[in-house]
Parts: structure tokens; sequence; C-alpha cells
């Protein structure tokens, strides 16, 4: 509840230094923020590439192609993964603001959430775009994209709260985050589908919150499903993702005093 009081009440800053972190980030090479959008795009690409013409992946379940299958899993999940890493290493990439006391730290994780949120958006749009291309262009359900879009953000401030007032005290965390975020790209039905998993089992990958958020998307672009309908994942969902924003910004607030003395 603090954390959106604080980002309520700093969104003009907020705001200006997202924006700031986004142009600042490629300012040093020739082409700029192209390269923000370029990278995903390639990575997409190649998995498509492979998986499409390489392993000749056949179509989803409910037959549509597995390039928008892929599509719809991947781009919620390169949010969330590259919103984490960056929102965990904020305080030391920011650590001259951490250092001056009239500047409120609570809000840096919040900046680079928002700067990944920038090309999130773009994504959103091209994805729409490759569906359309694809003649399955998505009905009134592509609406609830905002909602996951909005799961996902409270998801990232939850576990980067935790992750990045841990980093100042051990800097090998954040390469345990990394390493999360490759294992969890694979634990989650991202390029593979669930169905190949026996049904037995197939209750564990719903304890993952991204998977609620990817199942998410793709209710949104393929399946058509209002996400009140699925209410108990909803429910579960949400409760996880308090209950970690509690111990996110408990443990920060925690080990907030301790940050300028160790950065």
């Amino acid at each position: 509840m603090r954390a959106l009081k604080e980002l309520i009440a700093s969104r003009g800053m907020v705001w200006k230094l997202a924006k700031n972190d986004f142009k600042t980030k490629y300012a040093g090479s020739y082409f700029g923020i192209f390269w923000a959008f370029v990278q995903p795009i390639i990575t997409v690409a190649i998995y498509v590439f492979v998986f499409q013409v390489g392993f000749k992946a056949a179509p989803a379940d409910n037959g549509y192609p597995f390039v928008l299958y892929l599509i719809g899993g991947i781009i919620p999940w390169f949010f969330f993964a590259e919103a984490w890493m960056n929102a965990t290493n904020c305080l030391t990439e920011y650590s001259y603001l951490v250092k001056k006391v009239v500047f409120n730290i609570s809000i840096l994780p919040l900046i680079k959430i928002m700067s990944s949120l920038f090309v999130h958006l773009f994504f959103i749009v091209l994805s729409y775009v490759i569906f359309c291309a694809n003649g399955r262009m998505p009905d009134i359900h592509i609406i609830q994209v905002v909602y996951y879009m909005i799961c996902t953000v409270v998801l990232v401030v939850a576990v980067s709260y935790f992750t990045c007032a841990i980093i100042p005290f051990f800097q090998d965390f954040g390469q345990i985050v990394n390493i999360i975020t490759q294992i969890g790209m694979w634990m989650t039905p991202i390029m593979w589908q669930e169905t190949m998993l026996p049904e037995k089992y197939r209750w564990i990958l719903k304890l993952n919150p991204v998977y609620y958020i990817v199942n998410g998307y793709r209710d949104s672009y393929i399946n058509g499903i209002w996400f009140w309908d699925k209410y108990k994942i909803t429910i579960y969902f949400w409760v996880v993702t308090l209950i970690l924003l509690f111990i996110g910004t408990k443990t920060f607030r925690s080990l907030k005093v301790h940050f300028s003395d160790v950065l």
C-alpha cells in the first residue's frame, strides 16, 4: 500500500526519470533506443525459426500456429524478466541518488519497471499486428491485456523490492536472479504446451504466479477467456502477489537505512 502511495505521490518524478533512464541506457550507441526494440525482436525471431522451422513445432491445441502461441506467452515474459532484472540492480546503478538524504529511493525500482514498460507497450502493438497479419485478429478480449499488464507490474514491484534490498549486501544475488529468470522461462509453458505434462502434475505449474500472467495474455489474444472466468487462480495470484509485496516492502524498509553505508 505504501509503494502505491509513493508511486502516486511521485508519479511526475517517476515518469520523468523513467524516460531519462530509457534514453540514457542507449545514449552511447549510434542507433540509440533503436536497440531496445531490435534485440527482443531478433530473440523472438530466433525462437520462432528454431521451433517453427527447425523442430517443425505442431500448432497449438486450439489450432493456432505455434508462432502465435509462442508470441502470446513470450512477450509478457520478456517484460517480467527485464523489469525484474533492471529493478534488482537499481540501487547499485543509482548509488549516487541513494546517498542523497532528500531523495526518495523507494521509487527507484518503479523507475526501472516503468522504463521497461515502454518496450513492452511497443511489443503489445507489434504482436497485435502479427496476429492480424496471420488472419487471427484478436477479439474484444484483447482489452484485458491492460489488466494482465498491471498484474505484471505489481508482481515485479513485489519481488524487486526484496531483491534490490539484498543486492547492496550480497552482490552475487543479481546473478542468482538472472539464473532464476532463465530457469523460469523454461519451467513456465512459454515455448511448450502444458498438455505435454501429465495432467496430475500440471497443478505445479500454477504455483508460479507468472503462469497466470502468461496464460492471461494468451487468453486475451487467443483463447477469448475473461480473467474473472478463472476466478480461483485469479484469487490465488493476488493473494501470493500481495504476500510477496508485503515481504518485499517490509525487507526494503528494514534495510533502507543501511544502503548508503554499503554502496
